[in-house]
């Protein structure tokens, strides 16, 4: 357990200090809690060793965003896949299922415009009216 006399006040550190832990922090890729209990004695830093590196200019390396961000730089620029003729890409293999369903849909289609004409002849010829509209009428 610390007692007050191991912890170093957070106001009596000074800029040269701040940027000293934060290139330690930099160069020797110790974590920040390390750092912080090595110039301070305290456990934790609360985000100050980071609020301290973006208020006196640093970008942290090992930030995440960061590296998402130049991971998805790299990706960018690497050559794409040559396509092999039988194998489908992700993008490929979606617009053939779109096909299929279409497909499916339209030949659903067909089949109830076949079964409606049907179902008009037999209504016709039954009860002996017309139903269709004629062609050459006005609306």
């Amino acid at each position: 357990m610390e007692t007050r006399d191991e912890l170093r006040p957070l106001w009596s550190i000074s800029d040269a200090e701040k940027h000293q832990m934060i290139n330690e922090y930099i160069n020797t890729r110790c974590t920040k809690q390390s750092i912080w209990y090595k110039y301070t004695g305290r456990q934790e830093d609360h985000g100050r060793l980071l609020r301290w590196m973006h208020s006196l200019g640093y970008t942290d390396p090992y930030s995440r965003e960061r590296y998402r961000f130049t991971e998805q730089v790299r990706d960018m620029s690497l050559p794409k896949p040559e396509k092999l003729p039988k194998e489908y890409s992700y993008e490929e293999a979606q617009m053939q299922q779109r096909i299929a369903h279409l497909e499916k849909q339209l030949k659903e289609a067909e089949l109830k415009a076949i079964a409606y004409s049907t179902m008009i002849d037999i209504a016709e010829q039954e009860l002996k009216i017309s139903i269709r509209k004629k062609s050459n009428t006005k609306p």
